[in-house]
């Protein structure tokens, strides 16, 4: 039983609770009892929740299934969403990279649910236990608790949707960049390339006669092979250069 021994509760109240699980996060209220089942607050790996137990009788009287006053140890347990709640926002302030917002949202996702949880509990009982001002406070702190860390969910997702759109765009322009240097490469290799093929040819050893005659041969077959050159540069820019869409007709 996860219901305490000493606790005089109806049955009306221990059969919507189970024997051995706390279940979600709800408020139980039956013929003047309230009973409330809270979560701790989860961390970024638990797979199971941790349940505590606050129970109100008829006359107002707080009890908590952990031991000492109820409304002390509810009290507590708020703080202890807005002591962590604190402590992401920091810790969101102090963050320069995506992976610390990573880290973050990975803690926000289950802390926020949970929060939410507590406070439409903590609302239920509101609603059936009217005129009692602790559970108005209670009630309230919850709801800031809560809207602080959706601000803060809001937060970092943000965060990490404009680094990652920074980080994007940095790649863009690194990638524009390497593309316009392997064009200069394939323009300097257009260029060259005939008088590379036309040095290889002449320079093998076979009697062709080149090297009996004057200087000018050489410089004409240089001139040549860079107007060559020039040629195959004008033909590769020419088919590099992106087909522009024919205008559209005015319609009539």
């Amino acid at each position: 039983m996860i219901i305490p021994p000493t606790w005089a509760l109806p049955d009306t109240v221990r059969i919507r609770l189970g024997q051995s699980t706390y279940g979600r996060e709800r408020a139980i209220v039956e013929e003047g009892h309230l009973l409330l089942v809270l979560h701790k607050p989860p961390g970024p790996d638990d797979r199971s929740r941790e349940g505590l137990l606050f129970w109100r009788n008829p006359a107002g009287d707080w009890q908590f299934n952990r031991g000492g006053p109820g409304t002390g140890g509810l009290k507590r347990h708020v703080q202890s969403y807005a002591e962590i709640e604190g402590k992401l926002t920091a810790d969101y302030e102090h963050a320069g990279d995506i992976n610390t917002f990573f880290d973050l949202m990975e803690t926000l996702v289950p802390l926020t649910r949970a929060a939410r949880n507590m406070h439409q509990a903590l609302q239920t009982a509101r609603e059936a236990i009217k005129g009692d001002t602790f559970l108005i406070e209670m009630r309230d702190q919850a709801y800031e608790v809560e809207r602080n860390l959706d601000l803060l969910y809001e937060d970092v997702r943000n965060a990490i949707q404009h680094l990652a759109a920074r980080k994007a765009e940095e790649q863009a322009r690194l990638s524009e960049g390497a593309l316009h240097a392997s064009h200069r490469l394939n323009i300097l290799a257009a260029l060259f390339f005939p008088l590379t093929a036309i040095a290889s040819l002449f320079s093998m050893n076979f009697a062709h006669g080149m090297d009996e005659h004057k200087p000018v041969i050489f410089w004409l077959v240089v001139v040549v092979s860079v107007a060559l050159g020039f040629a195959i540069k004008g033909w590769v820019l020419g088919r590099s250069k992106p087909t522009e869409p024919p205008p559209k007709k005015p319609e009539s």
